[in-house]
């Protein structure tokens, strides 16, 4: 029996989203300390598609571009790239170089670049894009972070909600093939959840990201949710009966991806009128929100539904690739 395939980059985004001044904190803890954390942040999550989308070399789930202030009150945009496959180098470092010189060149902004790098690939740890012809010389380096630097031990006595994230990711890495040692790895940082001092939103949140990280079979999820509830019980700590409250939001998560697919739907209907069965077919098949409303801008002022057709394809094979 193997484990269904794990999610990275969904839970990877939502983390990011939810624990950004944590995240900095985490992976780049120099940086965390020039920012006036005081005056906030923005996510600039309209202008990255902008820039993804005219990069045309595609994008991942877990890139954030987001705005902060240094303490000296300068703005400086940051761009995060959580890359979880490991790609040829020079096609992540050029990844990195047309970000960032894109969002430059549309805005105005100057960027830092980050990485994290979240592959199982020990030596590979590019840090930089560079090619020089007859005395021009261009050159982006940027920090990286590195997954397998991060001791599991050490991260069990963090606090630091991306150290449970990590111990997530890693754990979920290193039982590929092994169901039973994922259900005692995953059942192990939720009960530690309990035991680092976290709020209850914090608890709910962090085990709802653990639990869709670490997929398990059925029969072994059945499991976890009953030592989880056990647990709780002996505990006398009823938040993650919270699996309950989780089964709520996964219901409503559900509803927001069936009615993404059908707005899409009924836009590509209204313009085209003819949707040939398999496109319809492909559609109720894709699980993702930021997937259908990145296919819903392209679906509001495409030309043609083979247009469509052909760019659709061309993005799921693209997702493919990055699965990889």
């Amino acid at each position: 029996m193997t484990n269904p395939r794990a999610d990275y980059d969904n839970p990877w985004k939502e983390a990011l989203s939810i624990y950004f001044e944590s995240f900095m904190a985490f992976f780049f803890p120099e940086i965390d300390r020039n920012i006036d954390w005081e005056r906030g942040y923005e996510f600039l999550d309209t202008e990255f598609q902008q820039v993804a989308r005219d990069a045309e070399i595609g994008s991942r789930e877990a890139d954030k571009l987001v705005k902060v202030w240094r303490q000296d009150g300068e703005e400086t945009w940051v761009l995060i790239h959580v890359e979880v496959q490991s790609q040829a180098q020079s096609v992540f470092a050029e990844r990195m170089y047309v970000y960032n010189y894109r969002i430059f060149d549309m805005y105005r902004r100057k960027v830092v670049s980050l990485a994290v790098l979240a592959d199982d690939e020990e030596s590979w740890r590019p840090t930089e894009y560079n090619y020089e012809i007859w005395g021009c010389r261009v050159l982006l380096q940027f920090p990286v972070a590195k997954l397998l630097d991060y001791q599991l031990s050490k991260l069990e006595q963090s606090t630091n909600p991306f150290a449970v994230i990590v111990a997530a990711h890693r754990t979920t890495q290193q039982t590929v093939q092994n169901p039973e040692g994922r259900y005692q790895g995953k059942l192990s940082i939720a009960k530690s959840l309990y035991q680092r001092g976290y709020s209850r939103q914090d608890i709910l949140e962090l085990f709802r990201l653990i639990d869709w990280m670490m997929t398990l079979p059925d029969s072994f999820q059945i499991g976890f949710k009953q030592q989880v509830r056990r647990f709780e019980e002996e505990s006398t700590m009823p938040y993650v009966t919270s699996i309950e409250r989780l089964a709520r939001k996964e219901g409503m998560e559900e509803g927001i991806l069936q009615t993404s697919r059908e707005t899409l739907l009924e836009v590509l209907q209204v313009r085209f009128e003819d949707v040939p069965r398999e496109l319809v077919e492909t559609i109720n098949q894709i699980d993702s929100v930021s997937v259908l409303k990145t296919l819903l801008r392209q679906g509001i002022t495409i030309a043609s539904v083979e247009e469509f057709q052909g760019w659709l394809d061309q993005l799921l094979s693209l997702e493919q690739e990055q699965q990889f």
